[in-house]
């Protein structure tokens, strides 16, 4: 025995060899387990820290995702303003039904003949706003679609352009004719 107190208590018979052989163990087995609950606290530190950069991650994303939604909110409130302050103003009682394709669906608004004619030779575009159309000049409309081409309905010259081998080119379409 390596340990003289252990063998002074032996002697003294305050001790036996079985309970020092016991103590010998227990104590052993104190050391190996505080070396494997270093290894489970580093284990868990790292599950921590692993943890810690995920959530980093994710605050990140949802950071970048709000930014996003508040520069898109900035836009159509920039789009919005265009349109209240410079929409050409339309009476109740407009009696021609000027129907136009926006987003693949057909739409309709009330206009009178001049602004036919202006949204015709491309004077003017129409813009959506909280679900409804208004007309706009084509210098706005065009800012309008710089920042968003979904709200923005513009007639130019390409639209005009006739097909060389359309069957039917030599029969015009009345401008006046509604559908």
């Amino acid at each position: 025995m390596a340990n003289p107190l252990q063998e002074q208590l032996i002697k003294a018979g305050l001790a036996s060899k079985q309970q020092v052989h016991n103590a010998k163990k227990d104590k052993n087995k104190q050391k190996k387990q505080q070396g494997s609950k270093k290894l489970k606290v580093d284990e868990t530190k790292l599950k921590a820290q692993q943890a810690a950069k995920e959530k980093a991650e994710r605050d990140r994303e949802l950071n970048k995702r709000k930014e996003e939604e508040a520069r898109k909110k900035a836009i159509s409130a920039e789009i919005n303003d265009l349109i209240i302050k410079n929409a050409l103003k339309r009476s109740d009682d407009y009696e021609i039904a000027y129907n136009f394709e926006h987003r693949g669906k057909v739409k309709r608004i009330y206009i009178n003949e001049e602004l036919k004619q202006r949204i015709i030779n491309g004077e003017l575009g129409i813009a959506r706003i909280e679900g409804r159309y208004e007309l706009v000049p084509k210098l706005i409309a065009e800012k309008i679609q710089q920042r968003n081409e979904k709200r923005i309905v513009l007639f130019t010259e390409e639209e005009k352009r006739e097909d060389e081998n359309d069957p039917y080119a030599e029969f015009k379409i009345p401008d006046d004719l509604t559908w």
